[in-house]
């Protein structure tokens, strides 16, 4: 297990449409100025970090992170600013290196990108791509954007992109190199790309027992050793939401949720989400739903099974009220965060 002193806790956002007091959905620009204002509440309570999501749906409201992160940037003071995920495949590589360059400028150095090729497809003809080009577009999308994190003049050739010869790209950043991570959802080969690369490797585990996943992080770790390049702490994100009570927290944020999940399924042919998977989920699998203490709990034996470094919340899981958003945050910060370092201090002795 990681020491806990180098632990770090995250919060991650698509920029879900939430509800106001009287149950309506706010706007789109309502939703992406209160992600802001939840992330200035994360700075302020020391949270390490916060990672936003790209969609093209109706029912998030981020589809550029890198917009929203430089508004964040301005207001707050120590928290990470990152992508969850940003989809190379569909966008241009140097663009998003002066994007996040630019993002890291404003917030003197807090800039990561989470690169990830996309569970949802809608920026592929959005933006002109064809889906049967998915995996050479990631593929060579990453090479490129690799040699972009040197920071010097680049020669690339490829199919997907114009050839660049020997081209510099500004702006550079003040480090010499932007915090990069791939996010990946449970194929080997692309935990295996990632070690081949150098890069650290933030895994989506959204359902099942955290366990499953401990094979992935074993074969980054062979795969950076014999390509001879740094295996890097490993990080996580997964669904959940804090109340005061464990019951609190189901009854809010289950309703809204199915909402979400059911919309989505019923595109990838999934059944509608029944209450007994839903609470399954929250008991054993990959769900971190309830009260501080409860969550805690689950959390920190999730980070000493798998031995990551990293944990990122996915909080805002469909139209969830406004204020109880806040109050997640608010609990995830001031009590979660402090109970698993707790925890896993007192298991370490």
């Amino acid at each position: 297990m990681a020491e806990v002193a180098a632990l770090n806790f995250g919060l991650d956002t698509f920029g879900d449409i939430p509800v106001d007091d009287s149950g309506a959905p706010v706007t789109a620009a309502a939703a992406i100025r209160q992600v802001v204002d939840e992330a200035v509440l994360a700075d302020q309570i020391g949270v390490n970090a916060i990672a936003l999501g790209e969609h093209h749906r109706p029912e998030f409201s981020i589809s550029s992170p890198e917009t929203v992160l430089a508004g964040i940037a301005t207001q707050t003071s120590n928290i990470k600013l990152g992508s969850g995920v940003t989809v190379l495949s569909s966008d241009d590589p140097v663009r998003v290196f002066q994007r996040f360059s630019t993002v890291d400028a404003l917030s003197n150095g807090r800039a990561e990108v989470i690169l990830g090729r996309g569970s949802f497809t809608e920026s592929f003809p959005l933006f002109g791509y064809d889906l049967k080009d998915y995996d050479v577009l990631f593929e060579e999308k990453l090479q490129l954007f690799v040699q972009l994190l040197d920071e010097k003049p680049v020669t690339w050739e490829g199919t997907v992109r114009a050839a660049l010869d020997n081209i510099d790209v500004y702006p550079k950043t003040e480090s010499g190199r932007l915090t990069t991570w791939v996010g990946v959802g449970g194929s080997p080969q692309s935990v295996v790309r990632t070690a081949y690369y150098g890069l650290p490797l933030m895994l989506a585990i959204i359902g099942g027992a955290p366990d499953r996943f401990a094979p992935y992080i074993d074969l980054y770790k062979r795969a950076a050793g014999e390509f001879g390049t740094v295996a890097h702490p490993v990080g996580m994100h997964s669904p959940g939401f804090v109340a005061e009570t464990d019951e609190q927290a189901k009854e809010i944020y289950y309703g809204p949720y199915k909402v979400m999940r059911d919309r989505i399924g019923a595109l990838r042919g999934w059944p509608p989400l029944k209450r007994e998977e839903f609470e399954s989920e929250v008991l054993h699998g990959s769900m971190y739903v309830g009260s501080p203490e409860t969550v805690a709990r689950r959390i920190a034996a999730a980070v000493k099974t798998l031995g990551v470094e990293r944990f990122d919340l996915i909080y805002s899981g469909g139209p969830l009220p406004v204020s109880a958003r806040m109050k997640a945050v608010e609990l995830y910060g001031t009590k979660v965060i402090p109970l698993v370092r707790e925890i896993l201090a007192e298991e370490s002795k």
